[in-house]
């Protein structure tokens, strides 16, 4: 006789940047410094935030794209990483509670490798990874959260969407999961209309304080 499992009541799916790992600050300084050289608007480290890096190297010369990406990873090896705080405890709660999980990110590759070197207790209490190589269209298409809920064999509706940018925002919400704003990056003020709850960081969050499921 088959023993029958119970499905997860709800799931989780992490934006990465901004939401696990405190490093949106070090990508603005980046990217800003790389816009003016190249004389574009003064928001484009703000505008491309969530963005692919596929989709970000568009804005550059075809000729100057290798060389800036190459940049890029010689600045993310030099990146820490920081976790904030909150972080590893809330994973290790869902682990032990059976919520499945995924993160849901821009990133490719090779940013994940060096975050895996740098914060290796991280990325083992996630169940699974979708990052920018895996879709084709990034945030704000919901794209890539539906992917995640699909990884964890829930339907989107059934997930939370924990983000900090206004693109990932607009992902969440257009994917029909219940939307949880960190006001990380943005302020509260721009955070909140496209979120279902707006928190002004992690440390604190638990299962217990979850909203419900708006769906």
């Amino acid at each position: 006789m088959t023993q029958s499992t119970t499905p997860a009541p709800f799931g989780i799916l992490f934006d990465l940047d901004g939401v696990l790992v405190d490093s949106e600050g070090e990508y603005s300084i980046f990217w800003g410094e790389t816009g003016r050289r190249y004389g574009l608007r003064p928001t484009f480290a703000d505008d491309i935030k969530g963005t692919t890096i596929d989709e970000i190297l568009l804005n550059f010369p075809e000729s100057d794209r290798q060389s800036i990406l190459e940049s890029l990873h010689r600045f993310e090896s030099e990146m820490r990483y920081p976790v904030f705080p909150g972080v590893i405890p809330f994973l290790e709660e869902l682990r032990r509670a059976g919520i499945p999980t995924a993160i849901v990110t821009s990133s490719d590759n090779v940013k994940m490798d060096l975050l895996r070197r740098r914060q290796p207790q991280l990325l083992p209490l996630i169940d699974h990874l979708v990052t920018g190589d895996m879709v084709t269209h990034s945030k704000p298409d919901p794209e890539g959260y539906l992917r995640g809920a699909s990884l964890i064999g829930l339907p989107a509706t059934r997930c939370y969407v924990f983000e900090d940018s206004l693109q990932g925002l607009q992902a969440g919400r257009a994917s029909g999961a219940t939307v949880i704003g960190l006001a990380t990056t943005n302020s509260a003020d721009k955070v909140s209309p496209l979120a279902d709850l707006t928190l002004p960081r992690f440390e604190g969050i638990s299962i217990a304080t979850l909203p419900p499921l708006k769906a």
